[in-house]
């Protein structure tokens, strides 16, 4: 699998690519995501199903950029921001015109978003504001966020699948907001299969810490 890295609207984006790729998997990461980018590609690349591209660009200012509105805190002092609304603007107007254009992709070609932690809310978020994406990879996705069930209640998903999983100890902290976080995925997951969006929902051993870039490539593979 070939492996490039380069610039784009002042983003460093990593691409990895396999011959006639049939689906794209498109991921925003931060430090951490991009050092297990590797394992995760080869992860992918094990399954064997379908030739894929996936293409990761680093997030600098993580609770804005991929924040769908404005909240407060819930943990630290960083307040959320509201910059999802641009971030996926870019995503369809920039990079997915570009990637096509790069690695010259037929227009039949799946594009799925995913991410992992609120990364992966805004992924989820991006299902209900177009149809562009074939489906979404939410791992461990931060459907505790204020007031992110009530948006889901009342707002049609428009991906036509999603892939949801979550780790088996997340719920289990102090912090009163993320134990509520198995809840809150477990009604995501019910929400989407009562609008009759093909939903999946995995359990992974361990906490919200726990092998990241395994879960996403898990989480991916539902496309494969």
């Amino acid at each position: 699998m070939q492996k490039t890295t380069f610039s784009m609207d002042s983003k460093t984006l990593t691409l990895y690519g396999q011959p006639d790729p049939q689906v794209v998997f498109l991921q925003p990461v931060d430090d951490h995501d991009q050092s297990g980018l590797d394992a995760q590609a080869a992860a992918l690349a094990q399954q064997g199903k379908k030739p894929f591209l996936l293409c990761a660009w680093k997030i600098d200012r993580w609770g804005t950029e991929l924040s769908p509105w404005k909240a407060p805190a819930v943990f630290g002092g960083e307040e959320f921001g509201d910059g999802a609304a641009e971030s996926l603007a870019w995503l369809t107007d920039s990079l997915i015109p570009a990637l096509t254009a790069r690695c010259r992709l037929p227009e039949e070609t799946e594009f799925v978003l995913g991410g992992y932690s609120l990364a992966g809310l805004f992924a989820l978020w991006c299902g209900y504001q177009t149809h562009r994406f074939h489906g979404i990879a939410a791992a461990s996705p931060s459907v505790w966020f204020p007031g992110w069930l009530d948006f889901a209640r009342s707002h049609p998903f428009l991906a036509a699948g999603a892939s949801l999983s979550l780790g088996d100890r997340e719920a289990r902290t102090r912090n009163p907001v993320l134990a509520t976080v198995a809840d809150c995925i477990r009604e995501q997951h019910a929400l989407l299969q009562a609008q009759g969006v093909d939903a999946v929902l995995a359990w992974n051993p361990g906490n919200h810490f726990k092998e990241p870039e395994l879960r996403m490539a898990r989480a991916f593979a539902r496309f494969l």
